[in-house]
């Protein structure tokens, strides 16, 4: 059942987005030329993957034809931009955790999807991408973040800068079998420091009003437990199993307490700006 409610949800956004496009083509070409915006638009075939991985026990061959698409679209996003980012002439203030989103977060959730397909050695060459891609833009983002602090206006993206050690964490372990090594245990580790920095830093993050931006916030939220749990599930015991069922409740509560906002701004008729006539 939640398995087609999140495919609906896709299909949802998807169909809005079309719609956006067609009736606002301006405002979009702006945005896909931003350097700062452009990139949330690799979003597109990264929830395609992470949609065809919970239909495929349904309807497999569909969901088999969805995985195709979104890592065709992942690949080819990831690399146009990282050519825009080797052509150079990028503003300091530009950079952001969303330089993430393209080759990291693209390439950590195509091997998830290569491995729910059975193809765990095409996920080992995404996972590959995604990891040295990440502990490359890692320096250039903490770089940009210690020399100035993000406008009150970006602050949700740091909400993207706590996902890659957790869904590099459920990545590796997708493409491995046996039992959590070393690597995954110290991805883990990782991924727990970014969520306690982030919790310190929730009175400077909270200065920011709500807004649909609060929902990157959730994919490292979600990843956390997770790979929790699947590090549980492949034996593992010690403190990181013992985190497993806290860390879900904490993403229930948080992803829930989101969920709220964004509803409560939607029956107000302030979740989308208002297109001036």
């Amino acid at each position: 059942m939640l398995s087609f409610l999140g495919v609906a949800v896709w299909a949802a956004w998807l169909i809005l987005y079309a719609a956006r496009w067609l009736n606002d083509r301006d405002t979009v070409l702006v945005e896909a030329r931003d350097p700062t915006s452009s990139f949330f638009a690799s979003l597109a075939p990264v929830a395609t993957m992470i949609a065809s991985v919970g239909l495929a026990p349904h309807w497999p061959d569909f969901a088999w034809m969805m995985a195709l698409a979104g890592l065709f679209g992942t690949t080819l996003f990831a690399v146009w931009g990282m050519g825009s980012l080797w052509m150079g002439d990028r503003a300091f203030e530009a950079t952001t955790p969303i330089l993430y989103m393209p080759t990291v977060g693209g390439g950590f959730v195509a091997a998830i999807t290569c491995a729910a397909f059975d193809m765990k050695e095409l996920g080992l060459l995404f996972f590959g991408a995604g990891l040295l891609s990440w502990l490359t833009l890692e320096s250039v983002v903490i770089h940009r973040l210690i020399l100035q602090a993000l406008p009150v206006s970006l602050r949700a993206s740091l909400g993207l800068h706590l996902a890659p050690p957790a869904v590099a964490c459920v990545a590796y372990l997708a493409v491995t079998d046996g039992p959590p090594d070393r690597l995954a245990q110290i991805l883990f580790g990782y991924a727990l420091l970014h969520a306690l920095v982030t919790v310190r830093l929730v009175p400077w993050l909270r200065q920011q009003p709500f807004s649909p931006a609060a929902w990157a916030y959730t994919f490292g939220v979600s990843a956390l437990p997770l790979a929790a749990l699947r590090l549980t599930e492949r034996g593992l015991e010690g403190p990181s199993a013992s985190l497993a069922v806290p860390l879900f409740v904490a993403a229930n509560l948080i992803i829930g307490w989101i969920a709220l906002r964004t509803l409560s701004l939607l029956l107000r008729g302030k979740l989308l700006p208002v297109r001036p006539l």
